[in-house]
């Protein structure tokens, strides 16, 4: 079955027979921190969010979403009628200060890098405006906040098991069943992994898109 947050604290109050006003209240962190774990572990292409953005004429520098965890692809969208997208190569910030040491060097921007939590250093600096297009991988909307998932809705026992591991810790469960339910979740992770890393990313542009053997 498809969880709502309703249904699913309903459940993991069901799982645990713990109605204790403190733990039912800890039942939003629970999920939250099993969502985090199954976010963290695998890259599902339901997670990737796509923006456009403009480079400034003579800065080296783009601010990224206030949500970015990591790239996918960057382009430069061409002004031409085709808007042709030319595929920037992520480069580490030493390697473009090494290669355009003066911010004066410009041009159409080929490479960006990381250049800290907000921000991307390109080069060379754009010699005048170009529209950028950012395929990024940002945390989705929690159930807690957004009463369904994607994971919810598609892996519910995934996202049940995740949440009782986090329950049961907090309350110090039996210990062989908080191992079986670490075994489940374990097991639904690995099989989301399949999906996302396997059978959804047959082929990849560029090599830092991690990919895994189908299983």
């Amino acid at each position: 079955m498809a969880w709502t947050y309703e249904t699913l604290s309903a459940a993991i109050q069901a799982y645990t027979e713990i109605d204790e006003p403190t733990f039912v209240s800890n039942i939003p962190n629970f999920i939250v921190n099993a969502e985090t774990v199954i976010n963290n572990y695998v890259q599902l292409p339901a997670f990737r969010k796509n923006v456009t953005g403009t480079c400034t004429t003579g800065f080296q520098y783009l601010t990224l979403p206030s949500d970015f965890l990591s790239a996918f692809s960057v382009a430069v969208v061409g002004s031409d009628s085709l808007n042709t997208y030319q595929y920037m190569l992520n480069k580490d910030v030493n390697y473009i200060r090494e290669a355009f040491p003066y911010p004066g060097v410009t041009g159409e921007p080929q490479y960006y890098g990381i250049f800290d939590a907000s921000t991307f250093i390109l080069g060379p600096t754009p010699d005048q405006e170009y529209t950028i297009e950012l395929h990024y991988y940002a945390y989705p909307a929690s159930i807690v906040t957004n009463d369904t998932s994607w994971v919810g809705t598609n892996f519910p026992n995934v996202l049940l098991y995740g949440s009782l591991v986090e329950a049961y810790t907090y309350a110090k469960g039996e210990a062989d069943l908080l191992q079986s339910y670490q075994a489940k979740f374990q097991e639904g992770l690995d099989s989301l992994k399949n999906l996302a890393d396997s059978k959804d990313r047959e082929d990849a542009y560029r090599t830092t898109q991690v990919r895994y053997p189908t299983k």
